[in-house]
């Protein structure tokens, strides 16, 4: 989630670049040379960052992941109130993923397979730790409904707040804010829904 306001680190430059690229032509389309040209470094300058192309979308993936887990365990630990605000917590976390780090979400949808199994195992660990923590707040907002329905619940809300890359432009997004509270409103409409309120 983009939260920092200092400067990005050059580890941090490639990353974004490579994220962008990977997204834009695929894993396979782009080549390290391509990744250094859009940070101003030779192609195999990157290798004093990275192994490789491999390595950058192995930390790319987990990073997001990790990222997005730790995020949800601050809004656990540090939302004051009650368990609605918790959950408007989370939904505005996961907003701010979806609005400002588009690329990750389509090079997850695209090339999560391409990890190495202990890669993969591991972004998948630390998403279903994610998903686990927001069940617990919905079932504390929405105690009728069940624990499974409640799962879904929260994978169709990821679905729809992930939908942002799959607006034909970056013009076809109202400004930020707008845009933010229209995907708040309908994921909390999703849950009214699912609890039949």
């Amino acid at each position: 989630m983009a939260t920092r306001t200092d400067a990005p680190t050059r580890r941090e430059q490639i990353l974004r670049e490579a994220a962008r690229l990977f997204a834009e032509r695929g894993f396979h389309g782009v080549g390290v040379d391509e990744i250094g040209a859009a940070v101003g470094i030779s192609g195999p300058g990157l290798y004093r960052h990275f192994a490789g192309k491999d390595a950058m979308l192995a930390e790319l993936l987990v990073g997001i992941s990790g990222q997005l887990l730790a995020g949800g365990k601050r809004c656990l630990a540090d939302t004051e109130g009650s368990p609605e605000r918790v959950l408007d917590s989370l939904i505005e976390g996961h907003i701010d993923f979806a609005l400002d780090d588009r690329s990750l979400i389509t090079l997850h949808d695209r090339e999560l397979d391409r990890l190495r199994d202990s890669d993969r195992k591991l972004v998948r660990q630390l998403q279903r730790q994610y998903v686990e923590i927001w069940v617990d707040v919905v079932r504390e907002v929405y105690p009728d409904l069940a624990e499974n329905a409640a799962r879904v619940s929260v994978h169709a809300v990821f679905g729809l707040l992930n939908s942002t890359p799959h607006l034909s432009r970056r013009d076809a997004i109202p400004s930020r804010a707008a845009m933010a509270e229209l995907l708040h409103r309908l994921a909390r409409g999703a849950f009214a829904a699912a609890a039949g309120e």
